[in-house]
């Protein structure tokens, strides 16, 4: 993935919410770069959701159907890192 793609999946990953981007900022930067290729995908699909479907998944009050989302998102929650 170049730089440019990055910066964008960066900006995509600031949310109208802090809750959620206090969480995917800081995971986008510390460990997106670690994900596979199929991770990596599936994180740029969540991003196309509404603040709130993902701030639900973030908080465990749903779970995604797919059990590939749910597993990036437990890597989401897991992330210890900070803005």
């Amino acid at each position: 993935m170049n730089t440019t793609d990055l910066k964008q999946i960066y900006w995509r990953s600031r949310r109208g919410m802090l809750e959620i981007e206090a969480k995917l900022v800081p995971f986008i930067r510390d460990h997106f770069q670690d994900l596979s290729l199929e991770e990596q995908t599936l994180y740029e699909q969540m991003l196309d959701l509404e603040d709130w479907e993902i701030f639900d998944w973030l908080q465990r009050r749903e779970i995604p159907d797919d059990p590939k989302v749910l597993a990036l998102v437990e890597k989401i929650i897991a992330c210890k890192s900070t803005l």
